[in-house]
């Protein structure tokens, strides 16, 4: 069973430029189980919102928020309003509809009752933990780079800062094969096994809290690595992303803007890992790399 929130929730809410997406992104995840992104496109300004209990994770969010604004130069304000679990949901129903990735998925929650489309790998997701997944570009760039990855028919397979399960789950359906998956958040962890359960996929996975290549369950000779965090911790994990995958393994990372693709691309390159493929979704991308035999 899932766990479902108390009723006293709040959602809290900054308006931000893009080049500040990210750390403000990172500041609200330090305290709100979810987090979804807005883009208005008159403004082109971003609206990041996250959702928590009433309450808790205060200090958290406030050193997140501070570390953000030192690290952007960009001041946010923040605003907050109650948002009672109901209200919430239906929200989350509204801002949920079923997503149609690539060629080959379909990603949809539970509030759905039509049949599944035709010649899609459908992937179920609890609509009251998943604000928006499926939506997000960098989640769309690794789905569609897992189609390009296929062929290679990977055994080992790690999905690092798993979230809501749902680049393993595609992982695990389309290449029918295992999946581990880790989160530093042990709700990511929660969630991620509930919606396991809802695609029949709990004997195929195992979901563990891990902060990043630390844990000695998720070291080992991986053939396929799935990493859709950020940019800067993408950055700071490559040399331990080179030791823990096997020779001619593929590393599909995202979390990271268009503007960024050489940042981490730097990082990556002196440890042996090789770009094969730049996906973009929007303003977002995906990386392929490979690492030599």
């Amino acid at each position: 069973m899932m766990r479902r929130h108390a009723t006293q929730l709040e959602t809290v809410r900054v308006v931000v430029t893009e080049d500040a997406v990210e750390a403000y992104e990172a500041a609200l995840g330090e305290a709100c189980g979810t987090v979804g992104f807005f883009l208005d496109e008159d403004t082109r300004m971003w609206t990041l919102e996250g959702v928590k209990q009433r309450g808790e994770g205060e200090a958290a969010l406030e050193a997140g928020l501070a570390i953000a604004a030192l690290m952007t130069g960009v001041e946010a304000v923040v605003t907050r309003e109650a948002t009672e679990a109901e209200g919430w949901l239906a929200r989350s129903f509204q801002a949920f509809p079923e997503q149609v990735i690539g060629r080959r998925f379909a990603v949809r929650g539970t509030h759905i009752d039509d049949p599944t489309l035709p010649g899609r790998i459908t992937l179920v997701l609890d609509a009251s933990a998943a604000f928006g997944s499926g939506e997000h570009g960098s989640t769309r760039g690794c789905l569609r780079a897992l189609e390009t990855v296929v062929h290679r028919k990977p055994r080992r397979i790690l999905d690092m800062g798993t979230g809501t399960g749902i680049l393993a789950m595609g992982a695990a359906k389309m290449l029918h094969r295992r999946v581990l998956g880790s989160d530093i958040d042990p709700w990511s962890v929660r969630v991620s096994k509930g919606n396991a359960a809802l695609n029949g996929l709990s004997r195929q996975m195992r979901f563990v809290k891990a902060d990043g290549w630390r844990a000695p369950v998720v070291r080992g000779q991986w053939d396929l690595v799935f990493a859709n965090i950020l940019a800067r911790p993408l950055c700071a994990m490559a040399a331990e992303l080179a030791q823990n995958l096997a020779p001619g393994g593929t590393a599909i990372l995202s979390g990271l803007l268009i503007s960024q693709i050489r940042w981490v691309l730097a990082a990556h390159r002196p440890h042996g890992l090789v770009l094969e493929r730049v996906l973009r979704e929007g303003r977002w991308a995906a990386l392929v790399l490979r690492k030599a035999w």
